[in-house]
């Protein structure tokens, strides 16, 4: 076995030393919730009849109160592709635990919005905060004390996040997270990205780009784009919280059912009154989060989890902050190349190998922690097997030592880059986080004129009237979690990128956030502070000299100092009200920074 990477090492002590006192005060909570919480031997007969009423099936065995009950959390809606699957899996769950001798209830669902509908409207800015609504559902749908054990529905973006967010605070019970798995490929995400370009531009009508929109998303199953709501999936498994290889098996197959069928058997095997206990909140520990961060880099996944995995965190009293990022990018290597660092989808990705040989590759080289207290055993190695169907039985295999297809996954021997896909950017305009994974290295570092923008519409006009055909750095300020909720600019992504394919030197500046599917265009994102309060973004004017650097970590206005010392913030818009943004004030005032999570429940004090 491997010694562990002496940086990856230290990333983890640090993480342990800044966590100590909430970590400890976090374990404290959940094991008091085991011994002392609400659970079904206390709750009275009327308060057990409520909890009866609803099934028929299993009311003998619930009234019995020696079966364990699984609560199952669903994210199921029928608009959001993703999500649709889960359309009747509660009653498949229920047969397959009676197998088992157990039960289970839909303790609640929890919203699922998709990104890929309200990107550049109105509803974008619900986006962020419907991780901590998420979050609070599923407190809600755990907090009935009917449940020794839950299974948690859930994909996407914000979605994952959020369940885990809520869950976690019922750490004392065993949990395990259940995909439902990618559509089959359509057209290739080359072609689609190709024809929003020339949309963009006015060479493609309406009806040809829905109809590539339609021949890429075009049926059940997770969009096969390698965007947010993939890299969770991948970080799921190097966390050790699916049913290893569970990530990209397509809905409606039988592997996908087997897989669903064995999450909920192991349940019944890790519930609080068995001899293999494994409860959630200390399978999701500093490794286990440290192994997500190394996971994140070394596939170049989405930098929404720059947002998202410190929040998860510090759900479970756990400390990490955009430097432990940085260190790990300089060590962990890029070992795939899939869609938008890439021509392939998660598809082909499943067929070269998929998480397990990116596991296996990043355990074999000392870069993963191997000994954390996963769902499916103490070892992550289980997840460095592929999953396949032997006739009627579910079984895991080796995967060969060399890639299937070395243009879509490769060995830590000859990565696609040696170092991951981040950088963390500073300098006098902030502290920023830029994806490179999917730029040319040329464009590492852009130096031009801004301009600057207060919304994504200003943008587009300003590209539409053509006063944006010049090398320019883009700034996109008040777009924060505290300003409008922190919007995905993805709608961006088209005119920046017909604009570098016109020969320009183009960078965006923004203390808003990028789509998971941001790919080519340097994007320096997420600063902090933000520009709603006083963070420095609000002084860039149109026409100072900013520059953007990946190879130094800089990020500089080209002011002289005095000056820039000297200069008045801009004055933030008022407050957008509509499509039911103002009843999300309350979370937009109380939100936390980009870095520790842009979340409204962890800047409370109980946390």
């Amino acid at each position: 076995m491997p010694d562990l990477h002496p940086d990856i090492a230290a990333v983890t002590d640090r993480v342990i030393q800044a966590s100590i006192a909430t970590r400890r005060a976090y374990l404290d909570l959940i094991r008091r919730e085991r011994e002392s919480g609400v659970d079904r031997p206390i709750l009275g007969c009327a308060n057990l009849a409520h909890g009866f009423a609803g099934t028929e099936e299993d009311r003998d065995t619930l009234k019995t109160g020696r079966a364990m009950n699984i609560g199952i959390v669903s994210a199921y809606n029928d608009m959001l592709s993703a999500h649709a699957t889960y359309y009747r899996y509660p009653e498949q769950m229920k047969v397959w635990a009676r197998e088992v001798g157990i039960t289970a209830q839909v303790a609640g669902g929890v919203p699922a919005m998709c990104d890929g509908v309200t990107q550049g409207y109105p509803g974008m800015e619900l986006s962020l905060f419907s991780r901590d609504t998420i979050a609070l559902a599923t407190a809600i749908a755990l907090s009935h004390g009917m449940f020794e054990g839950a299974t948690l529905l859930g994909i996407c973006d914000k979605i994952v996040p959020g369940l885990l967010m809520g869950a976690l605070r019922f750490g004392h019970l065993p949990m395990i997270l259940i995909p439902g798995g990618p559509m089959p490929s359509g057209i290739s995400n080359k072609e689609k990205a190709h024809t929003r370009e020339l949309y963009a531009e006015g060479k493609a009508s309406r009806g040809e780009l829905l109809d590539s929109e339609i021949g890429a998303y075009h049926t059940k199953g997770t969009c096969t784009f390698y965007g947010t709501a993939n890299t969770n999936q991948m970080m799921m498994e190097a966390m050790g919280l699916h049913i290893p290889g569970a990530a990209f098996v397509n809905p409606g197959t039988k592997l996908r059912q087997q897989l669903t069928r064995a999450a909920v058997h192991r349940l019944a095997e890790i519930g609080w009154n068995g001899d293999d206990y494994r409860p959630l909140g200390e399978c999701v520990d500093e490794k286990a989060i440290v192994n997500a961060m190394v996971a994140l880099l070394a596939t170049g996944g989405s930098t929404n989890h720059l947002i998202h995995l410190p929040a998860i965190a510090a759900s479970a009293g756990i400390v990490i902050d955009w430097e432990d990022f940085d260190r790990l990018s300089k060590v962990v290597p890029l070992l795939t190349r899939v869609y938008p660092n890439g021509s392939a989808d998660v598809n082909a990705f499943q067929v070269a190998g998929g998480p397990p040989f990116v596991i296996r590759e990043l355990l074999d080289a000392g870069l993963l922690h191997r000994d954390i207290l996963t769902v499916a055993g103490d070892d992550l190695g289980a997840y460095a097997r592929m999953p396949e169907m032997d006739g009627d039985t579910l079984v895991w295999r080796d995967l060969p030592a060399t890639p299937i297809d070395d243009g879509i996954v490769r060995t830590v021997a000859a990565p696609f880059q040696a170092e991951g896909g981040m950088r963390i950017l500073t300098g006098n305009i902030g502290r920023a986080c830029i994806k490179i994974s999917a730029v040319e290295e040329d464009r590492w570092t852009i130096e031009a004129p801004a301009r600057v923008f207060t919304d994504q519409q200003q943008v587009q006009n300003a590209f539409k009237a053509g006063e944006l055909d010049r090398d320019v750095i883009v700034v996109v300020r008040f777009q924060g979690p505290r300003a409008n909720g922190m919007p995905e600019l993805h709608k961006l992504t088209p005119p920046l990128g017909v604009l570098q394919n016109r020969g320009f030197r183009v960078a965006l500046v923004t203390d808003g956030r990028m789509s998971g599917a941001s790919g080519k265009v340097p994007c320096a994102i997420h600063i902090s502070p933000e520009a709603l309060g006083g963070g420095p973004i609000g002084k860039i004017r149109d026409g100072d000299i900013v520059r953007v650097c990946a190879q130094t970590g800089t990020i500089e206005a080209l002011v002289d100092t005095a000056e820039w010392a000297a200069r008045d913030h801009a004055v933030a818009p008022p407050p957008a009200i509509g499509t039911g943004r103002e009843l999300f004030g309350l979370m937009r005032h109380h939100a936390t920074e980009a870095e520790k999570g842009a979340s409204a429940l962890l800047a409370s004090e109980d946390l």
